[in-house]
């Protein structure tokens, strides 16, 4: 007997006609419209969730959650033995057509938890050009790229064609993807609403859509363009909503966009990993440098969060004059840079990253055993966003926080917040507490070379010889 206690937020009810659903009016409305005036009132927010626990006869299959047969097959042949919390907990409501608000942090396997939904729904039709019938809307093109790497593996043998639509790559390309037709988009708001404003993309086509890391996109300020997109799909649609936190916008998308949604959540709000380990390091400002390259210089994939585009910049230059292997990573590089470097990062190349907040969602890697807070973040959300690139998929790791003398109160109060017990140590260079806590040593002093470009790689063309000039009779 299942020991679930997930909630469950009214009776099921079918994909059309829904009660409850608001309408969306005759035709689609301009993009650049207000909410809909014939919108439904305000419905309810959705009871809080309560913890999905494992059933006591062990881990469902995923041919227990529902998962049909050709699906699990290729789940089989992609090495997907067993399901996650996330996914055993809002498959089953999630494959029957529901509403799902799934409360989970970073790295709890929510990608497969929607994607297997997704993937599902989209099975046995083919959606005409430039009309899709899937949507996932994410925050950033790093984990876009992501999503669909995770699915497109399964997607190919069902027949199902996806594809991102991001920012920062050739539009012109997207434009010829969508126009041979595409069952599976996974996009950042802003592009796609451009497409919808240059009539690339129609979205009245689409019966299952997604908001992962909801709460990233309200941060961001992306909720304007969330609310035209999901005004532009199919009446009755089914929706899912992922989001580490519930409250401000995503409630109100909540009570605007799903209708009677299932509620999971597979975590406590508010508290810490069971495997994440939290220290705060007291360092003098006079040592921070030094303590910083000796904690980079470590064995082992690091991240490193600084709060701007030029920190990360300017230290990424410092720690490669000191034998670093480190790259940079933030919104100011170009899509294709940023693509590189995640792939060196990735494959071990690049050991350590330095990165801003805004790229923080955007990082899903593997087997990072330290992120390190070299500028403390702004509050405790980004506190949680960025320590959420370790301990995942319940793998253990360690979160530091350099603080200096006049970031403490302000740090501890941020902790506490954040509902992580957090481990103050005094820290120099040099000292064994830095090498227990953070396996920090001695960088080599050896420059690492800057990384060669491809277009700079790039054989040059040998120059023509001159012409000789005609002397003038």
């Amino acid at each position: 007997m299942s020991s679930s206690l997930s909630h469950r937020a009214g009776p099921s009810r079918g994909r059309s006609g829904a009660p409850g659903r608001r309408p969306r009016g005759a035709g689609p409305r301009s993009s650049h419209s207000a909410p809909n005036q014939h919108a439904a009132p305000r419905r309810p927010a959705a009871p809080p969730a309560q913890l999905w626990t494992e059933p006591v006869t062990g881990m469902p299959s995923f041919a227990e959650l529902g998962v049909p047969d050709a699906l699990g097959r290729a789940l089989d042949a992609a090495g997907f033995d067993a399901p996650f919390p996330i996914q055993a907990a809002t498959l089953p409501d999630a494959l029957a057509g529901r509403d799902v608000l799934g409360k989970a942090r970073t790295g709890s396997g929510k990608t497969l938890a929607f994607g297997l939904a997704a993937l599902s729904r989209l099975t046995g039709t083919t959606s005409r050009p430039r009309q899709p019938r899937g949507l996932i809307l994410v925050p950033t093109r790093e984990l876009a790229q992501q999503v669909v790497d995770a699915l497109r593996p399964l997607a190919g043998g069902l027949g199902v064609r996806c594809t991102t639509v991001v920012g920062g790559v050739s539009m012109n390309r997207q434009i010829d993807a969508l126009r041979r037709g595409v069952d599976l988009v996974v996009a950042t708001p802003g592009r796609l609403t451009d497409h919808l404003r240059q009539g690339t993309v129609e979205l009245s086509e689409v019966v299952f859509t997604t908001l992962d890391e909801a709460d990233r996109m309200a941060d961001m300020g992306f909720m304007p363009q969330v609310t035209v997109l999901l005004d532009r799909t199919a009446p009755g649609g089914q929706r899912l909503l992922f989001s580490a936190t519930l409250d401000g916008e995503v409630d109100t998308l909540v009570r605007r966009y799903l209708t009677n949604p299932v509620t999971h959540a597979v975590d406590e709000p508010d508290t810490g990993v069971e495997t994440m380990d939290h220290h705060l390091l007291m360092v003098s400002a006079e040592q921070k440098a030094a303590v910083v390259a000796e904690v980079a210089a470590r064995e082992g994939r690091t991240i490193l969060f600084v709060r701007t585009k030029h920190s990360v910049d300017r230290l990424v230059k410092k720690l490669r004059a000191v034998g670093v292997a480190a790259g940079g990573l933030h919104g100011g590089k170009a899509q294709g840079a940023r693509t590189r470097m995640l792939a060196d990062f990735t494959e071990g190349r690049t050991p350590v990253l330095v990165a801003t907040d805004v790229a923080a969602r955007g990082i899903h890697v593997d087997d990072i055993s330290l992120v390190v807070h070299v500028d403390p973040p702004a509050d405790s959300k980004d506190y949680l966003h960025r320590a959420g690139r370790t301990a995942r998929a319940g793998a253990s790791g360690t979160v530091v926080t350099l603080v200096t003398p006049d970031e403490r109160r302000e740090v501890v109060r941020m902790t506490t917040k954040a509902g992580v017990r957090a481990v103050s140590t005094n820290v120099r260079p040099g000292g064994a507490e830095l090498v227990r806590i953070a396996g920090a040593r001695p960088p080599s002093g050896v420059p690492v070379a800057e990384p060669v470009s491809p277009a700079a790689a790039k054989p040059r063309r040998a120059a023509r010889p001159a012409r000789p000039r005609r002397r003038s009779r």
